[in-house]
């Protein structure tokens, strides 16, 4: 049986029906994740974790995923890509990775990202950058950017990652595939190692919209361990996003500004396509995008600071002089931003600006129901130009952080290709909690499209 190629819920369907065993599918995929990795560095550990006889009737049975290397997995080797863990082993289990396992899934390993998960490039790993599949000189985007490679070159049917401000949707972006920003407290960050508590957000990278749901369905919920996750109920997402309905996009003047052409055009198109396909789009205004840039830098550096600074090497970990250059900038600004005289001017600055960015925002969604983007400006850029960009990360998730600052959901899905063979991506943003809505566009989108097949060229590279 073919293996290659398929989406996460065709190969369930093959296990189902015994027409493939776990054990088959965990090779295949480990095999092609060593065969490859020498070439594009998305896993830094590997885990032999082959089914060992669990439950068939299990939602996600023997399917095989990459995991980012910012959550906790017990017994297993997790060092966010720092020095400073390069050794630490966790005595306990993330909750997204406990809910996988319980649901019967195994991992292939843990996939490389910006070391913290401060970057937008995979560059700031301190086990060296990750390339990007479509063009091994470029990178694939950041900070969930191994796992973003490794679900492009089909070294894994479909991975997680997780977001603070564009860390699934940007990377997802350059690499050609689908990822999926939930709701902030819609998953539990509990064993997520943390970048900035008041942001992080994880949530799976597919081939598919519909192994976006797939995925999406067994790890969110309330989590006793983490008292920011919502109690609101989780509805049945493979229902929703399947749902025949007309959608109102919203498509914001200010978010189209200063896109590369090639970007700016692949976003017209697509909304001609939705136009074609009987939705309706309108012109809306939203508060300049560079607001939230500001915005997240102060108040994610504040919390970086805070963060960090219980990597001091007694109880675990290596010493504080492991610490990469970006982790330091990030630590030395936030304290400053927190210092006295100029907590009020800064820090409490910028959380009231963050309020104005969440009521802008509703006040749109009394008009719309979901608002489309390009996820980042630009496509793949060149290895090491992130050295010319004081604030990389920030001018890459420009589009992102606004979605981010405010709490809300919002998915990138692949729209063509630009002039150079790259990878475009277009994002919807919904309101909280609407995960449901912004898979049924997404979903109608692919169907309609089929994504213009770059999703099926991008793995066809590695076959």
């Amino acid at each position: 049986m073919e293996i290659f190629g398929k989406s996460l819920t065709e190969l369930k369907a093959l296990l189902d029906e015994k027409k493939i065993s776990a054990k088959e599918v965990f090779s295949y995929f480990s095999s092609r994740g060593k065969k490859y990795n020498e070439d594009l560095n998305a896993y830094l550990t590997f885990i032999d974790d082959k089914p060992k006889g669990s439950d068939p009737s299990l939602a996600l049975f023997g399917l095989p995923l990459a995991v980012k290397d910012n959550f906790c997995t017990k017994d297993i080797r997790t060092t966010a890509s720092a020095k400073v863990l390069d050794d630490f082993i966790p005595q306990y289990e993330s909750t997204v990775t406990r809910k996988l396992k319980e649901a019967g899934a195994v991992f292939l390993g843990k996939t490389n990202m910006d070391a913290w998960a401060h970057g937008s490039s995979t560059e700031t790993s301190d086990y060296g950058p990750t390339k990007n599949p479509w063009d091994t000189t470029r990178a694939p985007g950041g900070s969930s950017g191994g796992t973003a490679a490794a679900v492009s070159a089909y070294l894994a049917p479909g991975g997680i990652g997780s977001e603070t401000a564009g860390s699934i949707r940007q990377p997802a972006s350059w690499c050609g595939i689908v990822g999926l920003k939930p709701t902030y407290g819609r998953v539990s960050r509990y064993g997520v190692i943390a970048m900035g508590s008041s942001f992080d957000c994880p949530g799976p990278m597919t081939q598919t919209v519909e192994d976006a749901a797939f995925l999406l369905q067994t790890i969110v919920g309330k989590d006793p361990y983490d008292a920011t996750t919502s109690e609101t109920k989780v509805p049945e997402y493979s229902k929703q996003m399947k749902e025949k309905r007309k959608l109102r996009f919203g498509l914001p003047e200010e978010y189209m500004k200063g896109l590369d052409a090639e970007v700016e055009k692949k976003i017209l198109e697509s909304v001609a396509v939705l136009e074609k396909m009987g939705h309706s789009i309108k012109k809306v205004s939203l508060l300049d995008p560079k607001y939230s840039i500001s915005v997240y830098t102060i108040l994610q550096r504040a919390e970086v600071s805070s963060n960090l600074a219980r990597y001091d090497g007694v109880r675990f970990g290596n010493g504080r002089s492991a610490f990469g250059k970006e982790a330091k900038r990030r630590m030395m600004l936030g304290t400053y931003t927190l210092s006295h005289g100029y907590y009020d001017a800064f820090y409490k600055k910028a959380q009231k600006i963050k309020t104005l960015i969440i009521n802008d925002l509703q006040r749109v969604f009394l008009d719309v129901d979901l608002i489309m983007a390009a996820p980042t400006p630009m496509t793949a850029l060149k290895l090491g130009e992130f050295e010319k960009y004081p604030f990389f990360g920030e001018t890459m998730d420009i589009l992102n952080e606004a979605a981010a600052v405010a709490g809300t959901p919002a998915i990138s899905v692949p729209c063509g290709l630009d002039k150079n063979g790259l990878p475009v991506g277009l994002q919807f943003m919904g309101n909280y909690f609407d995960e449901g809505l912004l898979l049924n566009a997404a979903y109608q989108f692919e169907q309609e499209t089929n994504f213009f097949d770059v999703i099926k060229m991008g793995r066809e590279k590695y076959k």
